[in-house]
């Protein structure tokens, strides 16, 4: 498929496909006219990728983990070196407590919003 078609299908763009291609998160086979041209892997590889963004990884970090992620048949991949594991457990604890800062301001919201909500009618 070409990268218009794989924007479409992800639900990403077209310059953020060619971003993740320049940080190896991404490898399109090209055509003798130049085009990029990607298999039916790139969908679920764009939308893992975007799954890591959303959760706080770089691109730096996300090249290094891509490997190491299960293969498409499910069977576990042995890319993955303790320092990595590691690392990403690090991640995981930066990311729960983020959590949990959100979830105490959404609290002291809560507070407010019901104070101010006293005598409103």
């Amino acid at each position: 498929m070409r990268i218009g078609e794989l924007a479409r299908r992800s639900g990403v763009s077209e310059r953020s496909l060619r971003y993740y291609e320049t940080q190896g998160l991404l490898k399109a086979e090209r055509t003798p006219g130049g085009q990029r041209q990607y298999g039916e892997w790139a969908v679920d590889r764009v939308i893992r990728v975007q799954a890591l963004y959303a959760a706080g990884l770089n691109s730096k970090k996300i090249a290094q983990l891509l490997p190491c992620m299960r293969d498409t048949d499910g069977g576990p991949s042995e890319a993955a070196t303790e320092q990595l594991v590691v690392e990403l457990a690090s991640e995981r604890d930066r990311i729960n407590r983020l959590i949990t800062d959100l979830i105490r301001s959404r609290d002291v919201l809560d507070e407010v919003i019901t104070t101010a909500s006293v005598g409103v009618s």
